[in-house]
């Protein structure tokens, strides 16, 4: 069973997270040739004071 893990910086709308999770589910299905049936995908959203770039946190960055 794929199992996807993505994180992301929290912000995304559900249509977003609907469409990451349709899409990566295809990828695997494709590339692996698990029916999409077995594959999870697990969007784990990072409050931007928890992503750090380049020694700054993302909030900082105004991202």
């Amino acid at each position: 069973m794929p199992f996807a893990q993505i994180y992301m910086l929290e912000g995304r709308t559900e249509e977003q997270k609907r469409a990451v999770i349709e899409k990566v589910t295809q990828a695997l299905n494709e590339a692996v040739g698990a029916p999409k049936e077995n594959i999870r995908v697990w969007i784990q959203d990072v409050p931007k004071e928890n992503w750090g770039i380049a020694g700054v946190s993302a909030k900082d960055l105004g991202r």
